[in-house]
């Protein structure tokens, strides 16, 4: 092939072999060492080798591109003839190149198996005028300023530069040499006019000098103040030696400060020795060492925790009774165990705080009265939300071996509430977790154990801290996840829900006050009827407390508002059942008294949920097989068994109940509880299975209006069960008329207020026969 020859304003040569550059830019006269590895440059290099050695060297615009186009390369390349070659083992080839000269890239493509051009060359105008010459000096003094500021270049680079005659060599040695950006080089490689090349170098290097004086100035500064710190290190050390030699060693200012803050924080005298222990090896360490500030930090919180600030208890009876009743309608019990609490203080102060955890469905008011119990004693509040927490440090906090540790969250909120006998709020305790980090169950074992609190030791702190003048109250959903060790440390009282009649009070001396506060209401722009807020209870909500109740409200009292807003009318809005539906559109909840009806194998049941107490179905089906059991519904184990032993209970006395006795050998049975989703467990569905059988194998119906509860054993006896209250009240918000308990249960209707046991006809049985007696018709 012919050799790449230079003539005016022809191509000399058509896809003359290519090679594209990554990450970096060449320009004219310079001679540099290049790394080839892609398959078609290889080709492309070994092709210029065999003619001469010259190629086209081209740049791409991002350095990603394995197989670069036309568009993804600048549009000016050089012209280059490879002066040395070496294969390398690894299959790349390191080859030392001259550049000659610009060249202007006319198509770029693959020609066989190696990247090709057509190009032209490019006639440039060197003619060098005073102006030429001025910016070309412009550009060596710039040149000079920017190696002053950049350590990271030669200084040496400047003699070789200086000596070039050419500006234009002077402004593409400056742009090749110079760790300038890939942009802005590539700028200068495609500016052809001299003049203007020139002035894009100038400005491109004055932006980098400003760059490197405002980094120079960090720098300096940096540098200044560790040497001010070194300085101050040595006077101070220099001053405690001379203080020594003169008998006497006077402390730093922030020392002084420390100490006088230990005198005024009144800590145990055991803690005050630890405390200025930590201070005498602070005083030997630099200021501004990592040891020095976790030190201070120790200290610091040392001094804020407040070892002897208490509140002075409002040991009013009737003043606490008021507040009580004031924030929360009903929840006696809680009430009078507060009551209690307030009386025996008020007759000796030797009572440590007691350790009460709230367990009763959402909404009924748990958290809302750690406040209240808090106002009424006139004590600071504090509550922490233990739910979803895995890690033991988060109660007992970390050591200070770890960077970035901090005392645990019962230390933390003791500190924020600035008093060492708040009333302490631990919410969702259920639902505490473990895992690898260790068990938060077990952390709290001593923080709710009134024998040990008084002594609790904090990781952090490192010495102990009092909290027996704490008022620590838990919350719960269930106490069945709670650990048996923890749950023995507190006094339980249960909170199972709020009545129909309870609701409705609350709901017209809190609930619609606060929303209408909230909405920016008065009596004189909104009213409810007592039926209305009973129809919104009854069929847009069915909950034991009254948190959606609550919302409902809020929906109206919004719409209310709007309707206000944009007719300018006040009012007042009558909010009755007849325009409930206008607010709160279609009943949520059908009136289950409605729905009633006489069903064979249906029978209703009641049950216990977190969330309160509900009613269930239970159905039985028969279909011709061969007596298998067939049990849906996400029962669990313990369900599943009571379902075997009542099937065994009716065969064992089918001719009693007036059923074939071989019933099991020609039909195949299936008991099925509804609402498949939710998972179902627990004993107290055996009498209801039982009646739902009967029924079913004899072809008579069930009461709809009986409800039951209850456990079944072989022989038929009816055992106790749990949660009698907030089945009691499951059944009553349905609209049940006759509920059938367990005889041993009798003692727990005291807990079902008044209104309720007149409600409905409650029927205490001790074996399963009185149930079928009064279930089925």
């Amino acid at each position: 092939m012919a050799l790449l020859k230079r003539t005016e304003g022809k191509i000399k040569r058509k896809n003359a072999p290519c090679l594209p550059l990554r990450d970096i830019i060449v320009f004219p006269h310079m001679v540099i060492p290049l790394f080839v590895g892609r398959p078609k440059s290889l080709n492309a290099v070994e092709e210029a080798i065999s003619n001469e050695g010259n190629l086209v060297i081209v740049f791409q615009k991002d350095p990603n591109i394995e197989e670069p186009k036309y568009q993804d390369i600048y549009s000016i390349g050089v012209l280059a003839k490879i002066i040395q070659s070496l294969k390398e083992t690894t299959g790349v080839m390191k080859i030392l190149v001259e550049v000659s000269e610009r060249v202007k890239i006319l198509d770029f493509s693959t020609f066989k198996n190696y990247f090709a051009v057509n190009f032209d060359f490019i006639k440039e105008d060197l003619e060098v005028n005073t102006e030429i010459e001025a910016m070309s000096r412009l550009l060596l003094d710039l040149l000079h300023k920017y190696l002053s500021l950049n350590l990271s270049v030669p200084k040496e680079l400047y003699s070789t530069i200086s000596t070039m005659e050419s500006p234009s060599r002077i402004c593409d040695a400056i742009a090749g040499y110079l760790p300038l950006k890939i942009k802005d080089k590539g700028k200068i490689l495609e500016t052809i006019p001299l003049k203007e090349r020139l002035n894009i170098a100038i400005d491109i290097l004055n932006k980098e000098i400003e760059v490197l004086e405002v980094q120079k100035k960090i720098q300096d500064k940096v540098v200044k103040k560790i040497e001010d710190t070194q300085r101050q290190y040595i006077l101070t050390e220099q001053l405690k030696q001379i203080q020594r030699e003169l008998g006497k060693e006077e402390e730093t200012p922030e020392i002084a400060e420390l100490k006088e803050k230990i005198k005024k924080a009144n800590m145990p005298k055991n803690v005050e020795e630890k405390a200025l222990e930590e201070l005498n090896r602070l005083s030997k360490m630099m200021p501004l060492s990592p040891e020095a500030t976790v030190s201070r930090t120790y200290i610091e919180w040392l001094c804020n925790l407040p070892w002897a600030i208490s509140t002075q208890d409002n040991l009013d009876i009737n003043h606490a009774k008021k507040i009580l009743d004031e924030d929360h309608y009903g929840l006696e019990k809680v009430k009078e165990r507060i009551l209690e609490y307030l009386a025996v203080r008020s007759r000796t102060d030797a009572l440590r705080g007691p350790i009460l955890c709230f367990v009763g469905p959402p909404g009924v008011g748990k958290t809302s009265l750690g406040k209240s119990i808090a106002r009424a004693l006139g004590r600071k509040f504090v509550r922490i939300s233990l739910g979803g927490i895995r890690d033991e440090a988060e109660i007992r906090g970390h050591r200070r071996t770890y960077i970035g540790s901090l005392p645990g969250r019962i230390i933390q909120s003791i500190r924020k509430a600035g008093v060492n006998n708040p009333v302490f709020l631990l919410d969702e305790i259920d639902k505490l977790g473990k895992d690898f980090r260790g068990d938060p169950a077990s952390a709290l074992l001593e923080v709710l154990d009134p024998e040990q609190n008084k002594n609790f030791s904090d990781h952090y702190l490192e010495v102990e801290f009092d909290l027996s003048k704490v008022l620590f109250i838990t919350t719960a959903n269930t106490e069945f996840t709670i650990p048996v060790p923890l749950l023995d440390r507190m006094e339980v009282i249960s909170l199972p829900g709020y009545t129909l009649w309870e609701k409705k009070e609350i709901a017209k001396h809190f609930l619609i006050p606060k929303q209408m506060k909230e909405h920016g209401l008065t009596e004189s722009n909104i009213k409810f009827s007592e039926d209305a807020i009973l129809k919104i209870i009854k069929n847009y909500t069915r909950e034991a407390g009254v948190r959606n109740l609550e919302r409902e409200i809020a929906n109206i009292c919004r719409k209310v508002t709007k309707r206000i807003v944009e007719t300018k009318k006040e009012g007042p809005y009558i909010i009755t059942t007849k325009n409930l539906e206008k607010y709160l559109g279609p009943e949520k909840f059908t009136s289950l008294e409605i729905e009633k009806e006489n069903k064979i194998g249906v029978a209703t049941g009641l049950a216990w949920t977190e969330y309160g107490g509900e009613i269930i179905f239970t159905e039985v089906l028969t279909m011709k097989g061969k007596g298998d059991l067939v049990l849906t519904g996400q029962l669990g184990d313990v369900m599943k068994e009571s379902a075997r032993a009542a099937l065994s209970y009716v065969r064992a006395h089918s001719e009693e109940f007036g059923i074939n006795p071989d019933f099991y050998k020609e039909f195949d049975i299936h008991i099925h509880v509804p609402e498949g989703a939710i998972p179902k467990d627990g004993p107290s569905a055996g009498i209801t299975i039982v009646t739902a059988l009967v029924s079913c194998l004899t072809k008579r119906p069930i009461d709809a209006n009986v409800a039951m509860t209850g456990e079944i054993t072989l022989q038929g006896k009816v055992l106790k069960i749990g949660g009698l209250k907030a089945k009691i009240l499951a059944a009553q918000r349905a609209g049940i008329k006759k509920v059938v308990i367990p005889k041993e249960n009798d003692k727990d209707l005291i807990e079902i207020p008044k209104k309720i046991r007149e409600s409905l006809e409650i029927i205490e049985v001790e074996d399963i026969r009185e149930v079928l007696k009064h279930a089925i018709i």
